[in-house]
């Protein structure tokens, strides 16, 4: 191969592809994939970062919330670059159920988006619509016919039409035994 069709080859292996999860205030959340020269712009941006949301079709901004790699491993905003770091958290991202005073080990990315992030969560001010599907559009499956898996059923015998003769208990601490005096 030529040596320009290398160097081409690799970056378009290593171009950023990012799932952005966006939720605005009132709970609602839409996932968009990223892909080259539409994820690019992200590339280098911190934790707390603005960014236009025309990128993605909203109008207004978005602002970057966290992320985390394709391991799992979350941003944390107070971490400067983007490689991954142990660090000794006592609670925040990246820690769950600590008790006080623990402090635990971690691995965790820093704040800047590179090509190894994964997911990029935002929060949008604005509010999200959310396109539902119209009736015409969802496809109705038939119900399936389970008459030919009928199953007869034996009607269940009831109990309470029997009677049950209570017969007292017998008392064996009323009854005396009578102990014979043993030969010697």
């Amino acid at each position: 191969m030529h040596k320009d069709s290398l160097v081409v080859q690799f970056f378009l292996e290593y171009m950023a592809n990012f799932k952005l999860t966006i939720s605005d205030k009132n709970g609602k959340s839409i996932t968009k994939e990223l892909k080259d020269k539409d994820a690019n712009p992200f590339v280098g941006l911190k934790v707390s970062n603005e960014v236009d949301a025309g990128i993605v079709g909203l109008g207004g901004k978005i602002k970057i919330t966290g992320g985390s790699d394709k391991s799992g491993v979350p941003m944390r905003s107070d971490l400067h670059g983007g490689s991954r770091k142990y660090i000794l958290l006592s609670k925040g991202v990246g820690l769950q159920d600590a008790e006080k005073g623990e402090r635990v080990r971690k691995l965790i990315r820093g704040n800047t988006i590179s090509e190894e992030i994964y997911q990029i969560n935002c929060r949008y001010d604005g509010e999200l619509k959310i396109d539902e599907p119209s009736e015409k559009e969802v496809k109705k499956e038939p119900k399936k016919d389970n008459s030919a898996k009928e199953v007869k059923k034996e009607p269940k015998k009831d109990d309470s039409a029997k009677e049950v003769k209570n017969e007292p208990k017998k008392d064996d601490s009323a009854k005396e035994v009578k102990k014979e005096p043993k030969k010697a």
